[in-house]
């Protein structure tokens, strides 16, 4: 049976996304939820999971390509289909000539009453149509070998070392090069089909090229993925010119990790040449992503960067913003928070102020329900919310991403410290998930952590309100004790910035919005009764 898979939606309501790679090939057997494809969405670099336990029998993409929301992705073969080598399909006579290939690949016959007996999937052969048909070409007898692949599945190495009566080389250097230096994670797929299809991919890394022959390398062919020559046509690389640690079918295959270090190898060269040369030059240490020579460079303005290109017209141009600033007395807060640490760090657990900042804005919200409104253009209605999901806006190498904190209002600081830490560093790696990064009701942006005071965030749209911390410094600040003295005294002190829809918040909300939450941060204990 065969199963077409469409492209679900891997981002909230996006209409499409950039296939980055593919985890699989043609003719792997995969498991349901295993992860065949790597799709960039508004957010996130996401995994596409397989539906089905099934073998893969034909990628409808090309890596790079931008894959529409509801088209064909992927064609599964199920329940035993073949789908190699222009297999016979067995739903003619129930009597008819199965070859034994055919049989390993599961192929079933129809449901007359004379069928041949179908093995079942614990006597399955693992092993792509490529392995079948190198497997007959060494005369080697598939059944008799065990499988060094994932979930034991058979390797183009297996084959050769039994036709050589050689002892297989261990999954992680399979045809590898001595030299090249073992990794985990799953090899590119390689460009040339044709080519290179024939040979297990090596999940080796490059060596070190910082001190490589930069000139060494001067191939008429090379072998690489897409992805790793859109990479080198990006940096400006000549991926014949790449030196190459692992060769499929003899000729010279190039990973992405190579390319990356070929280009820093060279940028070093260069920025080394112009030191030597013009060392006096003020722009000799500038612009080294530059050629020489080159004045400007073009690139695609898609994926994550345009995403939140669109999404920031969209807020700016619908919702007429106000920007409220304020600065608030802290010290209390730093002091407080100096106390719990130790205790937070017993948990391992680190803690910060934004926990603290979290509750007194989910606080000030539930005074405030206009902040954690939003509005419902289509149907012109304002939609209150009874729970309390803000999003930590988070700066990444692709952009700004916001994991969302859901139901703030039930959970502690340590919690709160915990799921905040795992949710930043999952962006930053950009392993986070699409449900991690929707549902916000209202969002957090730190501009400190870079140094900044005040600044005029863009709403989350369509949230009605994002509150941007500053940098906390200490500044002189006149104190009244409980005498009525007046001092002069250094205290910590927190810019806030607070920007609101002026459709829905009128400027005294937000600033009445914005006392309570300085109300929480200077009385720390406060928080207690949240």
């Amino acid at each position: 049976m065969v199963h077409e898979f469409t492209l679900p939606d891997v981002g909230e309501g996006v209409a499409e996304g950039e296939l980055v790679s593919w985890l699989v090939e043609e003719g792997d057997e995969v498991t349901e939820d295993q992860p065949v494809a790597e799709v960039e969405t508004d957010k996130a670099l996401v995994e596409v999971p397989s539906p089905v336990n099934a073998t893969v029998q034909e990628l409808h993409w090309e890596e790079g390509d931008v894959v529409p929301v509801g088209d064909l992705f992927v064609t599964y073969a199920v329940d035993g289909d073949d789908e190699s080598e222009g297999a016979a399909e067995l739903e003619g006579e129930p009597d008819e000539a199965v070859d034994a290939d055919a049989a390993d690949d599961g192929a079933v016959g129809n449901s007359g009453a004379e069928t041949t007996e179908i093995e079942t999937p614990q006597d399955r052969v693992f092993a792509p149509p490529r392995i079948r048909r190198l497997a007959r070409e060494e005369d080697v007898d598939l059944a008799a070998l065990e499988g060094s692949g994932p979930g034991g599945r058979l390797t183009a190495a297996d084959v050769r070392a039994a036709a050589t009566g050689e002892q297989p080389v261990e999954p992680a250097q399979a045809e590898a090069p001595a030299s090249a230096q073992p990794i985990d994670g799953t090899a590119e797929a390689s460009e040339d089909v044709s080519s290179a299809s024939d040979s297990e991919p090596s999940n080796t890394a490059p060596a070190d090229l910082e001190s490589a022959d930069l000139e060494s390398a001067d191939r008429e062919r090379t072998l690489a993925a897409p992805a790793t020559r859109r990479l080198a046509e990006e940096m400006g690389v000549d991926i014949d010119a790449v030196p190459a640690v692992e060769e499929r079918d003899g000729e010279a295959f190039v990973t992405a990790e190579a390319v990356e270090q070929y280009a820093e190898a060279q940028r070093h060269a260069q920025q080394a040449d112009r030191e030597a040369v013009a060392s006096s030059e003020s722009t000799a240490t500038k612009g080294t992503d530059f050629a020489p020579g080159e004045r400007e460079r073009r690139e695609p303005f898609r994926g994550v960067r345009k995403t939140i290109a669109d999404a920031m017209v969209e807020s700016k141009y619908t919702a007429p913003h106000v920007t409220h600033h304020d600065e608030v007395d802290v010290t209390a807060l730093a002091e407080t928070r100096e106390r719990l640490k130790s205790r937070a760090d017993e948990q391992g657990i680190r803690l910060t102020y934004m926990p603290f900042i979290t509750k007194a804005v989910v606080a000030a919200l539930k005074e405030f329900p206009e902040m954690n409104a939003v509005i419902d253009d289509e149907n012109e209605e304002i939609v209150y919310r009874d729970y309390y999901n803000v999003g930590v806006a988070t700066a990444t190498d692709v952009g700004l991403m916001v994991p969302v904190l859901e139901d703030a209002d039930q959970k502690g600081l340590l919690q709160l410290s915990s799921e905040m830490n795992e949710l930043v560093q999952k962006a930053r790696e950009r392993t986070i998930s699409p449900d991690e990064l929707r549902g916000s009701t209202f969002t957090i942006t730190n501009v400190g952590g870079i140094g900044g005071e005040y600044a005029t965030p863009i709403l989350n749209y369509p949230e009605a309100g994002i509150l941007a911390i500053g940098e906390m410094t200490r500044k002189p600040r006149v104190v009244t004790d409980e005498d009525g003295e007046e001092s002069i005294e250094p205290r910590s002190v927190l810019p806030l910035s607070l920007s609101f829809d002026h459709r829905l918040i009128d400027g005294a909300v937000g600033a009445q919005f914005t006392n309570t939450v300085m109300e929480y941060l200077e009385h720390p204990e406060l928080l207690l009764l949240e």
